[in-house]
Order: C-alpha cells, then structure tokens, then sequence
C-alpha cells in the first residue's frame, strides 16, 4: 500500500490549515516547504518546534525538507549556497525527514540553456559530490528534481547527474509535468530513471501550452507509470505538487478546494491502475 504525502504549503500558508486538509484527505506525511509564508530553511527555533510538535500531535511526519537548494543561477557564490544547504541537513535530522529534495542549477544570466550545459555539467556534478559528503553519515538521502530549466532538467541530464555522482546517497524525484512542460517525454525517461527513484511528485501538465492540471488528465502518463511502479516494486511517497491555482518558479499553490481535488483525482488514477493507497479519514 503505497501512502500520500504533500507541499502543505499548497494548501495554505496556516499550518493548522494544512494539517486539517492533509488528515482529511489520507495524506500522512508532508514535503515541507512552507509555513505562515515563511522558506523551510528561514524557520526560526520558534517556529521549528511549533511544527513539529503540531505535526507530532497530529500523528503526522515530514516525509522530506522541500528545499530550493539548487535553485540559483550557477554563477552565484557557491559558499553561501552550501551554508543554506547544510540548514536543511540539519531541519533533516530535526525533523527526522528521510529526504532532502534539490535541485541542479540555473544558467547564469543571460546564458543560454546550451551553453550552460556544455560549460558547467563538471561543475554541476562536483557541487553535488560535495553536498553527498556531508552526509555520507548521515540517515538521509538527497532527491533530485527535474525542475523545468535547470541543468538536470530532462531526463538524460536526470541519469548522467545522478551516474556521475554514483552514491547512494543522491536519487531521483519523479515530476511528471515538468518534463512534460519541457518536451521530454515522461513515458520514455520512466525505465532509464526508474532504477534511480526513491519518490515521486505527482503533478500532471499538458503538453500543448504547459497547463498543471490534475493527475492522469495531462500528458504526463501517470496512469502507466504509477503502475509500472506499482509492479516493480515502488513502494516510497506518492506526493502531491498540485500547483492547481498557481505554478510559480519557487512554489506553486491550490488552495483546500482544488488540492482535494487533486488528492481525488490520484486515487481515482490508482484505483483504476489496481495500486492500493493508504483511505482517506
């Protein structure tokens, strides 16, 4: 039985708000990213404690720290970027998050996305090794996301970063729609990736205009990748990114209306794929 976790934060800034959505709906677990409006990596001891107790009361956990380490211009100073990075190895271990998502990097300004990629993927990848060496003892894995425009944005780049790198210690998030939004075909990245995936992000998109739209209704061909997860063993996070009112460059956004609508339109998906989800309630 596969079980949901979320970016609460899609449903609203309010922690009590996304805690009362997220048991509602089945999810047990959440992406944390955001709380009152606030970046993960900026939550003050206060604020830190606050969630996890709530969380704790609740009978929830934090399935990964949603950080947008990576998600910067490659030209900018790498050292404050890795003293942002190891906050969230230790909000990790706080929280007691198996994961850490990130990210591999935008072209500098005014760069275009090939000369990026021919000029900085030995950078990119030394930049990553770095970040697994501070954790190699730790119980805690970083996922890498293709983030729509970032050097491991389609899904060769995906598997030569996380080949290169070659630790277990860095894996691959699943984000349908963003390939989508690229032109890389999800369906076709699915078995080179597969061996690499320790979550998934379920967000779907149209591939004519982009549009983020509910699982299994765009292009990104959740029904036959779920199941083929589902079959081979998959049995991680099935994780909702919605971005159903708003899909922004540092967060998207659904509101509690249309993220349950989001959560109602995955169990459908896996209810007609034969994939078991922990019920609602």
């Amino acid at each position: 039985m596969l079980r949901l976790s979320a970016f609460a934060d899609e449903i609203s800034p309010d922690l009590d708000v996304q805690i009362e959505h997220c048991r509602r709906h089945g999810v047990s677990h959440i992406e944390l990213r955001g709380v009152n409006k606030i970046n993960v990596l900026d939550f003050d001891p206060a604020l830190r404690a606050e969630v996890r107790a709530k969380l704790a009361d609740a009978g929830m956990g934090v399935v990964a720290i949603g950080s947008p380490i990576g998600k910067v211009k490659i030209d900018q100073p790498f050292a404050d970027h890795l003293d942002r990075y190891k906050i969230a190895v230790e909000l990790a271990q706080y929280f007691e998050a198996p994961f850490i998502r990130l990210f591999s990097y935008y072209p500098a300004e005014g760069q275009s996305a090939e000369d990026f990629v021919a000029n900085h993927r030995d950078e990119v990848i030394d930049r990553m090794r770095r970040k697994v060496a501070l954790i190699e003892n730790l119980d805690v894995t970083l996922v890498h996301e293709n983030e729509s425009h970032i050097y491991g944005d389609t899904g060769d780049r995906c598997l030569d970063l996380i080949e290169s790198v070659d630790s277990p210690r860095l894996r691959n998030a699943f984000d349908f729609a963003n390939f989508v939004q690229i032109g890389d075909d999800p369906l076709a990245n699915w078995p080179k990736l597969k061996p690499h995936t320790v979550h998934i992000h379920i967000k779907d998109a149209l591939r004519e205009g982009g549009k983020v739209v509910p699982a299994g209704e765009g292009d990104g061909h959740l029904p036959e990748i779920l199941k083929d997860a589902w079959d081979s063993g998959y049995r991680g996070f099935l994780s909702l990114e919605p971005h159903l009112q708003m899909a922004g460059r540092m967060q998207g956004f659904s509101g509690p209306e249309r993220f349950g609508e989001a959560v109602r339109a995955l169990r459908k998906v896996c209810e007609e794929q034969g994939i078991p989800l922990v019920p609602p309630g």
